[in-house]
């Protein structure tokens, strides 16, 4: 700011009208006048190229955190999935398990990874007999006669998975067909 105010006084004192008393004793000649617009100019020019190297290293760093943003966009999700492999890798170590451990493990290593999905807003696309088929969520797999209105879901087959918003796997369905 303060560079911007000494141009902008040198500019005026070249722009100024000469007087007659002063004249003799102030007036510029043509060589100084250049000289100092040469020096304007010249730090105008190093003004330039220091803002445009700054708009540069913003630029390079901000695609530096843009590419790091993408190379560990996963890490909390992954984070999230360290604990359910532990759980499984554990249940494989029990050398004599019962069938009643082995399924209160997998349950608790089914609600760690469920939290993990919950966390990372992946959900889960359920469909239940009798929604309407939506083509943006389900994919029907066949069409089969059913006591039901046309195009509703008569079965899941699979379900779908939704990231945030955005569809990861649509639910595998079979749709009921026109009467």
């Amino acid at each position: 700011m303060q560079d911007q105010d000494k141009y902008a006084e040198q500019a005026a004192s070249i722009d100024e009208p000469v007087t007659a008393e002063a004249a003799p004793a102030t007036t510029p000649t043509l060589e100084e006048q250049l000289a100092a617009s040469q020096l304007l100019v010249q730090e105008l020019q190093d003004s330039f190229l220091r803002a445009k190297a700054e708009v540069e290293n913003f630029r390079r760093r901000a695609q530096e955190d843009v590419t790091r943003a993408h190379k560990f966009a996963i890490e909390g999700f992954a984070e999230m999935l360290v604990p359910v492999k532990d759980s499984l890798e554990m249940a494989l170590q029990v050398e004599t398990p019962s069938v009643d451990s082995l399924k209160e493990g997998v349950e608790m290593t089914l609600k760690q990874l469920s939290a993990a999905f919950e966390k990372n807003r992946l959900l889960e696309i359920k469909p239940q007999q009798g929604d309407k088929l939506d083509p943006m969520k389900h994919q029907a797999i066949s069409v089969v006669p059913a006591d039901q209105e046309a195009n509703t879901i008569v079965s899941t087959l699979q379900k779908g998975y939704l990231i945030a918003d955005r569809l990861l796997r649509p639910a595998l369905v079979t749709v009921a067909q026109e009467k």
